[in-house]
């Protein structure tokens, strides 16, 4: 217990594990219900054989997993000569659905033009560089470097 500046006293919460919080992961029924889970979302067919779950799948499945991972920033140019900076997991996805007007923000600026693009292994890093762009150095870094 400790007695804030106020005068009233706050209970803190026992740990969920006995060796604390940072080695939760490493607790052994997390651990158990880790494995168990992997082992569900196998199909019945790959636990008899041994197989890694992807039997049957193409190269270009495959490689359309790894460009999932991969996090893009980009640019447009609006017919109204204004910059669109947004961020995304499916690039050529969403510059199909800026295109048609599925998107509130460019639908009356059509059309839309990709000036440029960026692309992080990290969402978190892709999604700073956003704020970034659309801070005001980062408007004068576009104007300066990009555009």
């Amino acid at each position: 217990m400790e007695r804030s500046h106020s005068g009233l006293v706050r209970r803190f919460r026992k740990p969920l594990c006995p060796q604390g919080y940072r080695e939760f992961k490493s607790h052994p029924l997390r651990r158990r219900l880790a494995e168990a889970s992997a082992l569900a979302r196998q199909s019945p067919l790959s636990q008899i054989t041994g197989n890694s779950g992807n039997f049957g799948e193409t190269k270009s499945a495959k490689k359309r997993k790894r460009e999932k991972d991969m996090y893009y920033v980009y640019l447009l140019t609006c017919a109204d000569k204004k910059t669109y900076i947004g961020c995304t997991d499916d690039l050529k996805d969403r510059l199909s659905r800026h295109q048609k007007g599925f998107v509130p923000a460019t639908e009356d600026r059509l059309p839309v033009k990709l000036a440029s693009y960026f692309a992080f292994p990290n969402k978190y890093k892709a999604y700073e560089f956003e704020k970034y762009l659309k801070s005001g150095s980062g408007r004068a870094f576009t104007k300066r470097h990009l555009m």
